[in-house]
């Protein structure tokens, strides 16, 4: 696995290093060991998967306040999501700025999401499946949104968004 820094502190884009023969590949997509190497101290507490009919279907963005804050690893393992990522940690010299990637299981990419994240994607493809690997247990009064359009962080999304849940689009802006 390699671990690739993005531009936000903490983030990283993770690539599976797929080994193939005749039969098709083997990779690896969690080690605790290398995760460990790079200074991540991530445990797996729930195994989630999104299922999306629609392209252009947009989800998030989500997060867990304090005290159950959580890691994401998010892969695309069916079709193909523009993931995005706000670095919502007041602290953080990249407080408020924005990351994204294009997730494909043709791409063997995966996004490590830290702590202090809000984190969404969109569809790029109709029936796309998402798996996330997530290091705490889901606190439903703890789940936090920012608007997916908000102008604090200027996201651009590829495709004008179709599908967006009521919970998604109706929050007023954030305020720094």
């Amino acid at each position: 696995m390699k671990f690739l820094k993005t531009k936000l502190e903490g983030a990283y884009v993770i690539e599976a290093e797929p080994m193939c023969d005749e039969r098709g590949f083997f990779a690896r997509t969690f080690c605790k060991k290398e995760f460990l190497k790079h200074g991540l101290d991530f445990n797996v507490a729930q195994c989630n998967t999104s299922y999306n009919k629609t392209k252009t279907t947009l989800r998030g963005m989500h997060y867990q306040a304090a005290p159950y804050q959580e890691v994401k690893v998010v892969s695309c393992i069916k079709g193909a999501i523009y993931d995005v990522i706000v670095d919502l940690r007041p602290d953080s010299p990249t407080y408020c700025q924005w990351f994204s990637i294009e997730l494909t299981p043709d791409n063997w990419k995966m996004l490590y999401v830290p702590k202090g994240f809000a984190h969404g994607y969109q569809t790029l493809q109709d029936d796309t499946v998402v798996s996330y690997l997530v290091s705490e247990f889901y606190q439903p009064g703890s789940e936090k949104v920012v608007r997916w359009n908000d102008p604090a962080f200027g996201i651009s999304w590829p495709l004008k968004p179709q599908i967006i849940s009521s919970k998604d689009s109706n929050h007023p802006d954030f305020v720094k």
